[in-house]
């Protein structure tokens, strides 16, 4: 995955919503605090996906202990990768929604060895649990990716505002359990678009201040 910022202008375009301008604007910044270290997104760098789950879509079950961990994040960022995003859990369409306690089983020794070895490295968290954000976070992470936007946790946007760390605001419905069957839409790119809006400003009345948007049509782009 590649992360950098785009203008709301692109945005637009890849929404097909060109016409679509409220009074509301993404801003243009090119760095996220990340726990004290700017990383510059001014151009687009690696996000390198690590999925330590027994049943993810694609890698699910590849890395049952943590040598076999290391070595692939050894091999990503090798390869260049500057963000590892570590996940815990499942989110393919049908998946379970896991415990904390579970997905904290399965993330923490990944972040721990991660920064022990590879100091350099960013880490990125996907999870839809506060308490697993906050618990990451203070492990040592730097970035939390929610696909659910905070829908499947009340406490998330304001555990993100307390933490005062940079937010991966994703577009999703529902749980992956019922997503397939929520995939109907009168107008995809203003309901899209609306969907991004209000929870930016949600974030933003918490004060939160490094929020990146992601759709799988867009790269990325902060508000």
């Amino acid at each position: 995955m590649f992360l950098n910022s785009i203008s709301v202008e692109k945005l637009m375009f890849n929404f097909g919503a060109k016409n679509l301008m409220t009074d509301f604007q993404f801003s243009k910044t090119y760095s996220i605090n990340c726990g004290g270290k700017l990383l510059d997104l001014s151009e687009p760098i690696v996000m390198g996906i690590l999925n330590v789950t027994p049943d993810s879509f694609y890698d699910g079950g590849r890395y049952e202990n943590l040598e076999k961990i290391h070595q692939q994040v050894e091999k990503m960022v090798r390869e260049g990768a500057k963000i590892i995003d570590i996940g815990g859990m499942s989110t393919r369409p049908g998946a379970e929604i896991i415990s904390r306690e579970e997905e904290l089983r399965r993330v923490l020794p990944v972040i721990n060895d991660s920064l022990k070895y590879f100091p350099e490295i960013f880490i990125s968290v996907d999870t839809v649990h506060a308490g697993v954000a906050k618990e990451v976070i203070l492990a040592g992470a730097h970035i939390i990716n929610d696909i659910s936007g905070g829908q499947l946790d009340d406490k998330m946007f304001e555990t993100v505002a307390e933490l005062q760390v940079p937010y991966i605001l994703m577009h999703s419905r529902g749980t992956p359990q019922t997503m397939s069957k929520l995939n109907k839409y009168n107008d995809l790119p203003l309901e899209i678009l609306d969907y991004f809006i209000e929870r930016v400003e949600k974030l933003r009345e918490l004060g939160v201040k490094d929020i990146i948007v992601l759709n799988e049509e867009v790269n990325g782009n902060f508000a």
